[in-house]
């Protein structure tokens, strides 16, 4: 490895009572707002719809797409609160923005590292928010332990990573800012919504 610094990463500060930010991409936050829009105006009413046919169809307590339905809502509402709170937290970063200086050279959000591990192996990794990791595509959260440990490193540094698994030495290749490809959001197959659109086409094409 190169000489150069090597720096220790520091532990999480704890956090207090306020709201934390969700440091986000632009194209992250546009995901969420995508996926809150679809079951708030799409998903929810077409449950609310099947709920609403179920509970004309007998006893309740005995009625599976009732209990199934009521279910379903319980958990589309759940993830409209989540998806909210996230939203309202986002603290957008965009990752071309331009920077000048340290801050261009530097690894923060929205950095894309290339490092060299200790066997030689060498990687490329996207630092994004918690709600945008793709392992697949190697997004990692900006609070995971490799994160942490790249975060403020430079081109030359070595920088410790610690681990569940122990600790290891990394050397910074390179640091650059560019675009992060995030998976857009796509309406699940299975969701009622989607099932009401594809009877709604079938009706007509018939």
């Amino acid at each position: 490895m190169r000489t150069g610094y090597t720096r220790r990463p520091k532990a999480p500060e704890p956090t207090s009572g306020a709201l934390v930010k969700n440091y986000i991409t632009p194209a992250g936050l546009q995901r969420l707002k995508d996926e809150h829009r679809f079951l708030l105006t799409r998903e929810r009413p077409a449950v609310v719809e099947v709920v609403s046919w179920a509970a004309g169809n007998g006893d309740r307590s005995e009625n599976a797409d009732y209990q199934y339905g009521k279910r379903r809502l319980r958990q589309i509402d759940g993830r409209i609160r989540f998806l909210s709170k996230r939203i309202e937290a986002a603290e957008v970063v965009d990752p071309e923005a331009p920077r000048a200086g340290l801050a261009a050279t530097k690894a923060f959000f929205g950095a894309t590292v290339h490092y060299e591990d200790a066997a030689g192996a060498e990687h490329v990794v996207s630092i994004v928010g918690i709600d945008e990791v793709d392992l697949s595509r190697n997004h990692i959260s900006w609070a995971s332990p490799l994160a942490r440990a790249l975060t403020k490193s430079s081109e030359g540094d070595t920088v410790i990573l610690r681990a569940p698994g122990g600790t290891e030495e990394l050397e910074v290749l390179e640091v650059c800012y560019q675009h992060i490809p995030v998976e857009p959001f796509r309406e699940p197959l299975g969701s009622e919504a989607s099932a009401k659109s594809r009877a709604r086409q079938n009706a007509t094409e018939e």
